[in-house]
């Protein structure tokens, strides 16, 4: 790809996160006012009046700017609404990220916010764009999309199906686990590997646990250029790369597509492995945070980003390479699984588990001197999609 990248030249100096979950009692401008205020406490150099421009990433919970003028009562400040599928809180923080490192702004502020649990639904709203009946998987919901990705890996790897149940067992089970010791997780509870298991089918072999839930919730980041950093925190989170890639679409009609990886996340990790300097992923990253949607999505990700070989990594999960104490830790905060996916918020929230590791506040979570860390969002579905990543470092360089 041909992206320079901006490795080092901006930073992070503050981020607020609220509690995900039904937060039937607070409205979307309750949550983006609780992120910010937050946020800005996390730095306490930097006034509300002080951000250049901000944005905004909301997919559902209200049009423009003035989503978040109006609870903030900025003083005639530029913000901007952006929207990306379920990287819609990610694309708020590259945006804002890229603003300063041009130039154009000494501080902004990326926020994100989603009210899922008000609009009545089970799942996630949204309305399709009417097309020419090429597109076949529109007609699914989600959890039959990404169900496909269960047989097709079994039968390309020649993987046994209950081997193959196991890890996907594994994975909402860890996630659940992280999330149990997290305070701001929609849910806090540890969830036998039995009941994972068992639980009632939703699509193809995808329980009741293999899928994300559904909440409200709000994030923020404070961005700076790096030279700047110190002026407002002893401890900045330093942006080493961020790739955005949409891909064409193409997969559902494309007789080649067997539904055993995500391209978009191939080229987006290797674009930002290169902007980072990144050579060897699972031995360099202390962290990740991604996009597990679904308890398949989370292993195919595994090897699309090279944390595991191809066909490997079944074997890694049932290992324990990606638990807590593992090798990597992958969705240390609980992911999705725990912390339902407000697809405005998500992509920060991933942010702030990685704000919180570098800066040793992670509680119950905190890993041994983390260094560098990542985030992944997947919007879409298998075989149209598009995926962002972000590498994050505790230091410079």
């Amino acid at each position: 790809m041909g992206s320079h990248g901006i490795k080092d030249k901006v930073a992070i100096v503050g981020m607020g996160c609220t509690r995900f979950g039904e937060r039937w009692n607070q409205s979307a401008d309750d949550l983006l006012v609780d992120a910010v205020a937050e946020c800005l406490a996390s730095a306490p150099g930097i006034s509300r009046e002080e951000v250049d421009a901000y944005w905004l990433g909301t997919m559902n919970s209200g049009q423009s700017g003035m989503v978040l003028s109006k609870p903030l009562s900025l003083d005639y400040k530029p913000v901007t609404r952006v929207e990306n599928f379920c990287a819609t809180g990610s694309e708020s923080f590259r945006n804002a990220c890229y603003a300063v490192a041009c130039g154009a702004y000494d501080i902004a502020m990326a926020t994100g916010v989603e009210k899922l649990k008000d609009s009545g639904y089970s799942g996630l709203v949204r309305s399709n764009v009417p097309g020419d009946g090429t597109a076949p998987e529109m007609s699914l919901t989600a959890p039959a999309a990404f169900s496909l990705l269960d047989p097709a890996y079994c039968n390309k790897y020649g993987v046994d199906p209950q081997r193959m149940r196991d890890a996907m067992t594994h994975v909402a089970w860890k996630n659940h686990r992280n999330g149990a010791l997290n305070e701001r997780a929609q849910f806090r509870k540890e969830i036998a590997k039995e009941k994972i298991a068992a639980s009632p089918l939703v699509a193809g072999r995808l329980g009741v646990f293999d899928c994300s839930g559904v909440s409200d919730g709000a994030a923020a980041a404070l961005i700076v250029r790096a030279e700047d950093a110190h002026k407002y925190t002893d401890r900045p989170i330093y942006v080493k790369a961020l790739s955005m890639v949409a891909g064409p679409g193409s997969g559902p009609i494309d007789p080649d597509y067997d539904y055993t990886s995500f391209e978009e996340v191939v080229r987006s990790a290797a674009d930002a492995y290169a902007q980072a300097g990144i050579t060897d992923p699972r031995a360099e990253l202390s962290l990740a945070e991604v996009h597990d949607c679904f308890t398949p999505t989370e292993l195919v990700l595994m090897e699309d980003m090279g944390l595991s070989e191809r066909g490997n990594a079944v074997e890694d999960e049932l290992a324990g390479v990606f638990d807590l104490d593992g090798e990597i830790a992958i969705n240390p905060d609980g992911g999705l699984k725990s912390f339902g996916h407000p697809v405005g918020a998500s992509g920060l929230r991933m942010l702030f588990e990685n704000w919180l590791q570098f800066r040793g506040e992670a509680g119950e979570r905190q890993l041994p001197n983390p260094k560098l860390g990542m985030t992944h969002n997947l919007g879409g579905r298998p075989g149209t999609c598009v995926s962002f990543i972000s590498i994050v470092g505790a230091e410079e360089g």
